[in-house]
């Protein structure tokens, strides 16, 4: 009976789980483990240098294919080794290792990898002959083949969530908020082992209104520009350099997927923790049940793509002429309201840099407005409950051009409910600046 080896036995079955799922994704349940078990394979039997202080990790192997390229016939190879030592995310050798791994998986060339390390002398003599699956050849040929094989799968993974492959093979939620040119975005930051922190949100500030980020989540990248090992004050220093520019920032979410605290975080957590008494990391997240039961109290919104969408009634809309101030609302609405226009179950989407409202029943975009074009919101006061609200946009009814301003009317299903749509349309266009 042939000879088997644990790792490649449980790699196979592995890619087993993997290939039954389709395409293979950040997601996916058996993706780390499939990462891990290559990382083991290509660790077990790699010899350390006699006399050197430096250790020696598989991403050395990866590296010496590139200085070995001399023909060029490994252009893709090392166009993934090149890429992988510029990202400025990376501190260790087993960071860049992991994000080498996981390019080439979705690139479709680790099969090419494996077979350039087993035909380059100087990379497959670091690896031990009594060891090494990779100087075996009772185990070479089968790992190839399952090599090959992970190299015809469909992989797609965000190769830009990668700030924390140097601690871990388990990624952490990764989003981008959209911000458009404002004068701050409130937010009170701490710098922990390199990283930048939020630790709480300025009241009325677009960051604590929008509530694009929470205290506990990190700051990754601000417009592409990385603050991985970042030192203190430099997350001001880029935002200060691009006052007055539309801001892509990427946030790195303290809660998993599964909505426990992300393991990787936990020691930094505990110290903001003892820096500001009032935070508490740990509580997972309302279930569907508690959502529910809030919902039949009269909290009406849902969520949608991870975003909060406000149930709300459209009762109609009027041109109100040249003036758009908030003086006008008080006679705008009920000429809106006398006009009896047919009243619409819609879902309200207030986004970071506009707002949308779509019909429930037939899902068709009824308008949509940027936070510039608003010149004033606020709640309708001739009720006990205060649950109608409206804003004033710039109108075009002729051939495009502005011809003066429509007041847009809607009803919330409470007041309370209605004070924080009217709060957040509010801030939006306040913290809105337009540059020449």
């Amino acid at each position: 009976m042939p000879a088997k080896d644990p790792l490649i036995e449980t790699l196979k079955v592995c890619i087993l789980n993997l290939k039954s799922e389709g395409t293979v994704t950040d997601s996916s349940p058996h993706l780390a483990s499939c990462c891990e078990l290559l990382e083991l394979i290509l660790r077990k039997g790699l010899q350390q240098p006699v006399l050197s202080l430096a250790h020696r990790d598989y991403w050395h192997c990866f590296e010496q294919l590139l200085q070995h390229d001399t023909c060029g016939r490994l252009s893709s190879v090392s166009l993934a080794v090149q890429q992988t030592a510029a990202c400025t995310k990376l501190i260790t050798s087993q960071g860049r290792g992991r994000f080498f791994i996981r390019l080439i998986l979705i690139r479709r060339t680790l099969g090419n990898v494996v077979k350039h390390i087993l035909h380059t002398n100087r990379v497959i003599e670091w690896y031990c002959p009594n060891i090494a699956i990779l100087r075996n050849q009772e185990f070479v040929e089968p790992f190839l083949s399952l090599s090959m094989v992970l190299s015809e799968m469909d992989f797609k993974l965000s190769i830009e969530n990668c700030s924390f492959l140097d601690e871990s093979w388990l990624l952490p939620v990764c989003q981008i908020y959209e911000a458009v040119p404002c004068r701050e975005l409130g937010m009170v930051l701490r710098y922990l082992d390199g990283r930048v922190f939020v630790l709480d949100l300025l009241r009325g500030s677009q960051a604590q209104v929008d509530m694009f980020t929470k205290p506990g989540d990190i700051i990754d990248e601000i417009n592409g520009i990385s603050l991985r090992n970042a030192s203190n004050g430099q997350a001001g220093v880029v935002l200060s350099k691009l006052k007055g520019q539309p801001l892509s920032i990427r946030l790195i979410r303290w809660r998993g997927g599964d909505g426990s605290i992300y393991q990787p975080l936990v020691k930094h957590l505990r110290q903001l923790e003892q820096e500001k008494s009032t935070l508490q990391f740990g509580t997972k997240p309302a279930s569907h049940q508690d959502r529910t039961m809030d919902q039949s109290k009269g909290q009406t919104p849902c969520v949608k793509d991870g975003r909060i969408l406000y149930g709300v009634h459209f009762l109609g809309k009027a041109n109100i002429g040249m003036y758009g101030d908030k003086e006008v609302l008080h006679h705008a609405v009920p000429v809106v309201l006398k006009s009896r226009q047919a009243r619409k179950e819609v879902l309200l989407d207030v986004k970071e840099t506009h707002l949308t409202c779509t019909d429930k029943t037939n899902e068709q975009e009824l308008f949509q407005h940027h936070f510039p074009e608003i010149s004033c919101v606020g709640r309708y006061g001739n009720q006990p409950d205060l649950t109608i609200f409206a804003f004033c946009v710039l109108d075009t009814l002729h051939a495009g051009k502005p011809s003066g301003f429509c007041c847009v009317v809607l009803q919330a299903a409470t007041s309370s409910e209605c004070e924080e749509i009217v709060n957040r349309i509010a801030a939006g266009f306040k913290h809105t600046e337009w540059f020449v």
